[in-house]
C-alpha cells in the first residue's frame, strides 16, 4: 500500500515553497517521523518529516517550486517489502573480432622532379646621362594597431536563483522603501558598565542559568522600556489609521546561510535577562537547523539588529515592514571621549534608530534613542525598571 506525501500546511499566510533538499533518495526505507526534504517558504527553512514509514519514491526534483498539499513522493507502506534482486545475466562469449587487414602500400616510386633550367634575368635599361636620380615616393604611414586588453585569471559568472527567503525579503524591503518615509537617528552609548556587568557576573549568571549573557538582553530590556515611554516608535501605519500596539514583540536578526531571518521575542517586556538570552539562542538554534516555525516569524512591534558581529560601525537599518522602527547596534571601539571635563578612552558603540517619519516625529525618535542610551550607560535603572 502506497501513501502520499503531502506538502503540509506550515503557516497561515504560506501558499507555496520550494524543495530545496531532498534527505533521502529514492529506495531509501525512512522511519515515522524522519525528516524527508527541506521546505523553503518565504519565511524559513523547514524540515519536513514522513508522515509514515515506508519506502519513499520521490515524484518532485529538488529545486521545484510547490503548492501546500501537493503530494511530492510516495511511502510504500508494506512490512517488510524488501527490493527484489536482480536476476543474474548469463554472461555470453566475447568474440574478438578480427583484426583489420592493413591495406598494402603502393611500391609505384614519384616520377622524378624536373631539373631546375637556369632563367636569366633581363639587364635593366641604362640610366640616360647627367639624370639625377630620382627618390622614390615616402610610403603612407600605417598606425600600428592597439594590443588588446590583457586579462589574467578566469573571468567566468554563474546564475543562481534567488532563494525564496531572500525574495521575500526583497520584496518587502522595496515596498518599505516605496512606502514608508524613512529616516534614521544616531547616536552613541559608552559600554563601560555593560560590560563590567558581564565580566564581573558571567560566571555566576552561567552557573545559575545555564547560559551566558550577552549584549542583547540588555538592549532588549532597554527598548522595551524606552517604547513604552514612546509608544510610537511601537506603532504601524493601516491605510489611514495608527495602530498602537501595547505589547511589546521584538524581533531579533539573525543571519543565517540562506539569508537574514528575524524571529520573534514575545512578551519582551515581561521576561528577565535569563529567560531573554536563553530565547534567543534557543531562536538561533533553531534558525540555523532550520526548525523555526513560520508563525515565529511573523508579527514583531520592533526589531533589533546588531551589525557589530560582522564589524559593522555604523549603518541605517531598514524596519522590518509594517513596523515603524528598529534600532541598530554597532562594533564596540575604544574612542577618546569627554567624561566630567577630562578626555578618557571608553569602549564606545554606535547605534542608528531608523523610523518611518509618518508615525514618529524627529523628536520622539531622538528622545527614544537617548532613552535607550541612559539605559546602558545607567544599567542599574535598567535592572530596576526605573
Amino acid at each position: 500500500m502506497k501513501q502520499d506525501v503531502k506538502v503540509p500546511s506550515v503557516g497561515e499566510s504560506i501558499t507555496s515553497g520550494v524543495i530545496v533538499t531532498w534527505l533521502k533518495q529514492s529506495g531509501d526505507r525512512v522511519a515515522e517521523g524522519e525528516n524527508l526534504f527541506e521546505l523553503e517558504t518565504d519565511k524559513a527553512v523547514l524540515e519536513i518529516p514522513a508522515p509514515t514509514a515506508g519506502t519513499l519514491e520521490i515524484l518532485v526534483d529538488e529545486g521545484t517550486e510547490i503548492q501546500i498539499g501537493q503530494t511530492v513522493a510516495t511511502l510504500d507502506t508494506e512490512a517488510g517489502a524488501e527490493p527484489a534482486a536482480p536476476a543474474p545475466v548469463e554472461s555470453q562469449p566475447v568474440q574478438a573480432e578480427p583484426a583489420p587487414t592493413p591495406e598494402k602500400k603502393q611500391e609505384t616510386a614519384p616520377p622524378p622532379a624536373p631539373a631546375p633550367q637556369p632563367v636569366s634575368a633581363p639587364a635593366p635599361p641604362a640610366a640616360p646621362a647627367a639624370a639625377a636620380p630620382v627618390a622614390p615616393p615616402p610610403a603612407p604611414a600605417v598606425p600600428s594597431p592597439t594590443p588588446p586588453a590583457k586579462t589574467t585569471g578566469e573571468r567566468r559568472t554563474e546564475r543562481v536563483r534567488m532563494s525564496a527567503i531572500r525574495r521575500k525579503t526583497a520584496e518587502r524591503l522595496v515596498m518599505a522603501k516605496q512606502t514608508a518615509a524613512y529616516l534614521t537617528t544616531f547616536n552613541d552609548i559608552d559600554m563601560e558598565k555593560v560590560m563590567g556587568i558581564r565580566k564581573q557576573h558571567k560566571a555566576d549568571f552561567e552557573k545559575e542559568h545555564g547560559i551566558k549573557i550577552g549584549f542583547m538582553s540588555f538592549f532588549v530590556k532597554a527598548c522595551c522600556q524606552a517604547l513604552k515611554e514612546f509608544p510610537g516608535v511601537n506603532a504601524m501605519v493601516d491605510g489611514e489609521d495608527i495602530i498602537y500596539n501595547h505589547f511589546y514583540d521584538i524581533g531579533v536578526a539573525i543571519s543565517i546561510e540562506r539569508g537574514l531571518v528575524v524571529p520573534i521575542v514575545r512578551d519582551a517586556d515581561k521576561l528577565n535577562f535569563a529567560e531573554i538570552e536563553a530565547a534567543i539562542a534557543d531562536l538561533a538554534r533553531r534558525a540555523q537547523n532550520k526548525q523555526l516555525a513560520p508563525d515565529e516569524l511573523t508579527g514583531g512591534t520592533f526589531t533589533i539588529t546588531n551589525g557589530g558581529v560582522f564589524g559593522s560601525l555604523m549603518s541605517t537599518p531598514i524596519p522590518a515592514y509594517p513596523q515603524s522602527a528598529i534600532l541598530g547596534m554597532h562594533a564596540i571601539r575604544k574612542r577618546p571621549v569627554v567624561v566630567d571635563e577630562e578626555i578618557v578612552i571608553r569602549p564606545m558603540m554606535y547605534v542608528a534608530l531608523s523610523y518611518d517619519h509618518r508615525v514618529i516625529d524627529g523628536r520622539e525618535a531622538v528622545s527614544f534613542l537617548v532613552r535607550v542610551k541612559e539605559y546602558i550607560e545607567a544599567p542599574d535603572k535598567l535592572l530596576l525598571e526605573l
